[in-house]
């Protein structure tokens, strides 16, 4: 990957909580959106039940956020050519994917379930990606094992949808 003519990138661990935070409030305006329009009440059951835990991920971001130190708030340049940080330059450029992104705005009401599974799985495989990498980057005293806990739910709120989609075959 040719990575010559990139600046590196700088984040402070508030910057990144801030993007998790945003991501957890994304999914779960999707998954209330997808219960709402889904006439299944089983399947619209599980939305919500991912929603709250979306919720319970953005309380964990936020109270990690609130508890940074003037220190922790500071930029962090990050060596672009560290591939650990590859995924937070494509999430900021915006090239690979957006972790911001609102996939609540993708649905219209006319999607099929197939349809809303594979935009929720969509978003869940980019929030594990983003985590994964972030971890590393937010101080240990300030919970990294709590955010190794979110990707392990993320990675559980994937198999929920994958396991729907093959329910809806």
């Amino acid at each position: 990957m040719n990575l010559e003519g990139h600046m590196s990138i700088q984040y402070n661990a508030d910057e990144i909580l801030s993007m998790a935070e945003q991501v957890e409030r994304n999914g779960d305006r999707f998954y209330h959106l997808a219960a709402e329009k889904q006439s299944d009440r089983e399947a619209a059951a599980t939305f919500l039940r991912l929603a709250g835990m979306e919720q319970d991920h953005l309380k964990v971001f936020s109270d990690m956020r609130a508890a940074l130190s003037d220190e922790e708030r500071k930029p962090v340049t990050f060596d672009p050519y560290d591939e650990d940080s590859l995924y937070l330059r494509a999430a900021a450029d915006r090239t690979i994917f957006d972790v911001t992104a609102d996939p609540a705005k993708k649905l219209t009401g006319t999607e099929t379930m197939g349809q809303v599974l594979a935009i929720g799985i969509a978003a869940e495989k980019d929030s594990i990606v983003f985590y994964t990498g972030m971890k590393d980057m937010v101080p240990a005293r300030l919970g990294r094992d709590r955010i190794e806990a979110i990707i392990r739910e993320e990675l559980s709120h994937f198999a929920t949808l994958s396991g729907m989609v093959a329910e809806t075959r």
